[in-house]
């Protein structure tokens, strides 16, 4: 490789992953709201969820749904955009997967804002659907399933990036895939730490009493919960 063009496509993978849709769309659509924390006071106990990304789940808890779903399409496309001007300039070549790659650094931590970013999910995705689309399928419909076979609704939110890593090796058997899978996992999970570690201790104080209010919590909506305690293999199996 071109060493010019790797510094080249991490640059611009980089300073388009800085872009931070949800201050600008927030700020568009309600200044007076900040967007920068979440304080989350839990139902029917004393804890209190608290993060510091600024992301789309902030807009859509703290702007509204439209807004939220509007800044993760922006969050996609601000990564998937250097990644395909890569692709299509070099498609024998690692250059977009160095774009996509720092497009999440820059989504993580901007350096327009004193590196204050998000957590990279929708880069993430977004550089795959230029990546492999029907590995973005495959991964979300296994994590479906995962969830389905234990009853969890955070095994469908967040099981389909972690399978990333084995579906790019398996599908292309390039050391250069799988080097970018873990590398973009192991950003994403460092990012989530202080959210995972909330979740553990929700979990371990059995705050959700059902995957239902976990659903709902973690703005996948009610209805998968629902259907979850309901028609999960563990549900089932209780049933019998």
């Amino acid at each position: 490789m071109d060493p010019l063009l790797v510094i080249l496509a991490g640059l611009t993978g980089y300073l388009l992953g800085c872009i931070s849709f949800a201050r600008i769309v927030a700020g568009r659509v309600a200044p007076e709201v900040d967007v920068t924390r979440i304080v989350q006071p839990l139902k029917g106990s004393d804890l209190v969820f608290e993060d510091d990304a600024v992301s789309a789940s902030t807009v859509m808890l703290n702007v509204g749904t439209r807004y939220g779903v509007v800044t993760g399409l922006l969050d996609m496309l601000k990564a998937a955009l250097p990644t395909l001007v890569f692709r299509l300039l070099a498609p024998d070549q690692p250059y977009f997967l160095v774009a996509s790659a720092m497009a999440v650094v820059g989504h993580d931590w901007p350096i327009y804002y004193r590196f204050r970013g998000g957590r990279g999910e929708a880069a993430i995705y977004g550089s795959m659907l230029v990546i492999d689309p029907l590995g973005v399928l495959a991964c979300l419909l296994a994590a479906i399933v995962l969830g389905w076979l234990f009853g969890q609704v955070r095994l469908v939110r967040w099981s389909g990036m972690l399978l990333f890593i084995p579906w790019l090796w398996f599908r292309t058997g390039d050391p250069a895939f799988l080097v970018y899978a873990v590398i973009v996992n192991i950003l994403f999970w460092f990012t989530m730490r202080n959210e995972l570690r909330q979740h553990y201790l929700f979990q371990k104080r059995g705050v959700f009493r059902n995957q239902e209010e976990l659903s709902k919590f973690m703005d996948m909506g009610s209805g998968l919960g629902r259907f979850l305690d309901r028609y999960s293999l563990p549900a089932l199996l209780r049933l019998r």
